[in-house]
């Protein structure tokens, strides 16, 4: 569930659409994994079937749940004490780990009772992609603790790289048949379970130069997958393209390595609303870190408006520079009065591509929104004259799939994970080319040639059933109902 503690789309949000997935299964018993990014958190309970668990009073076990919560979501401006406390146990946490790992201890996980913190749990992990009527469902789930830190775990394997080979902590994981770890997991299962990787892009393999943290990212990424891949893990992949770039990193676990797509919240459907509510829309959400000119609302809600969407991180990779540079043109060849809508956080190296926008945001004719909440992103899909998904590389890209759920029009670049994703219905373009997506999106929202556009909303309804959890889910039954028992080593 580590992913599900940060962010809203992507990862975390497929963390969070699997697990309510997977508690809907007939004949599991799902439970989540509590672990940080970057700190040694506090332990949780002994099992609740064990003598160390009854011998706890109640508050007592209030009182370390509520520890557990409280290391997960610090202080935003601890004591002097709190601070010392975390920079302790940041200097004594790397040499327990590696010496517990060094002499094949496993790490215990403790137990987490969601039913006292359902607020925590549901606000923390889910809120910001389920609906509330799923509250019920995921808010009570017990949940097991981690104390090793994800990227402390990493950090051990690389350091220790070079002195008889990645040392990762082996998790206590007795009692289950399955652990499923959101991208390369750098730690280890014990015997009797079986470890799938829910294996999402090879971009820090394959596209290394694009990521943030380059170094760090590509080694730690490889060295865990190939840990995962030498402790025999099963992978699921989010889609074939994916799959086809881990076998030609893997070519060996091709026997271990199926695709199972990514599922799309049921937040998105076609829904209507006035040009007076996507305008406000508009000026709530604006990034305040590079929020330019509010927007002009006789500008944005006028008859004839029009905007084109991209829902992204700013980052390089989702080739943000091609989509201005084709706007650009699009203004001043046939459609001036077009706007832009970006909306997605701040990722690594976005300076250039922020001061890239700066002389539009000035002019309020581009807006870049942040936070904004599924309810309101599928009024921004359905109202684009098209959403436009331009990225270099993606492991599966739900932006497109979202807006053809809501009944928009989606032109997207010609990579190959695309074209197996949107299928029939999205309007290609060659990925480096402006002039070749100004001609797409042209294509697609020219009022004087509608028929396009409409065949490619029609498209988009059929090809996006597929991404449904309806569609999905019993493809997971499957595959975990077809692993082997684990061997116990």
């Amino acid at each position: 569930m580590r992913p599900a503690l940060d962010g809203h789309a992507g990862i975390p949000q497929e963390a969070r659409l699997l697990f309510r997935g997977l508690t809907t299964l007939p004949g599991l018993q799902v439970e989540g994994l509590l672990q940080s990014s970057n700190r040694v958190i506090a332990r949780g309970l002994p099992h609740p079937d064990t003598p160390a668990y009854r011998r706890l009073s109640i508050d007592q076990r209030i009182h370390r749940l509520s520890r557990v919560v409280v290391s997960l979501r610090p202080s935003e401006r601890p004591r002097i004490g709190e601070r010392l406390a975390d920079a302790l146990r940041a200097t004594l946490a790397p040499v327990r780990f590696v010496s517990r790992a060094a002499i094949g201890l496993r790490e215990p996980l403790g137990w987490f009772d969601g039913e006292p913190f359902r607020d925590f749990v549901w606000r923390d992990l889910f809120a910001r992609t389920l609906p509330v009527e799923d509250l019920p469902t995921v808010a009570s789930a017990h949940m097991r603790v981690a104390r090793v830190p994800w990227n402390l775990a990493h950090a051990i394997g690389l350091s220790t790289r070079r002195v008889g080979g990645p040392l990762y902590p082996r998790i206590d994981t007795r009692g289950f048949d399955v652990m499923i770890a959101e991208t390369p997991y750098p730690g280890r299962v014990t015997a009797g379970t079986h470890m799938v990787v829910r294996y999402h892009d090879a971009i820090p393999l394959l596209m290394p130069h694009t990521i943030t943290d380059k170094s760090f990212h590509q080694a730690s990424h490889y060295h865990a997958l190939a840990r995962n891949v030498k402790d025999g893990a099963w992978f699921a992949c989010v889609s074939e393209a994916t799959r086809r770039d881990l076998l030609t990193v893997f070519p060996q676990v091709e026997p271990r390595c199926v695709t199972v797509h990514n599922m799309v919240s049921h937040h998105y459907f076609p829904e209507q609303t006035s040009a007076g509510r996507l305008f406000e829309i508009v000026r709530t959400r604006r990034n305040q870190q590079v929020k330019g000119t509010e927007a002009d609302a006789m500008r944005w809600i006028g008859p004839g408006h029009q905007y084109l969407l991209m829902v992204s991180t700013l980052e390089p990779r989702k080739n943000h520079a091609t989509l201005l540079a084709a706007w650009e043109q699009l203004r001043l060849e046939r459609f001036p009065e077009l706007k832009l809508l970006i909306v997605g956080s701040l990722g690594w190296d976005h300076a250039g591509i922020v001061n890239r926008f700066r002389p539009w945001l000035a002019s309020g004719d581009v807006q870049m929104l942040e936070e904004v909440p599924a309810g309101e992103l599928r009024l921004l899909y359905h109202h684009a004259a098209a959403t436009v998904c331009p990225s270099l590389g993606e492991g599966f890209d739900f932006s497109g799939v979202e807006a053809m759920r809501c009944g928009g029009a989606v032109v997207a670049s010609d990579i190959p994970v695309h074209r197996e994703i949107f299928g029939d219905a999205a309007a290609y373009f060659e990925t480096y080319s402006p002039a070749d997506l100004a001609r797409a999106v042209t294509e697609v929202i020219d009022p004087v040639a509608p028929a396009l556009r409409h065949a490619l909303v029609g498209a988009g309804e059929r090809v996006s059933q597929a991404y449904r959890p309806e569609q999905v889910l019993p493809q997971w039954q499957r595959f975990l109902d077809s692993l082997p028992p684990a061997t116990r080593r």
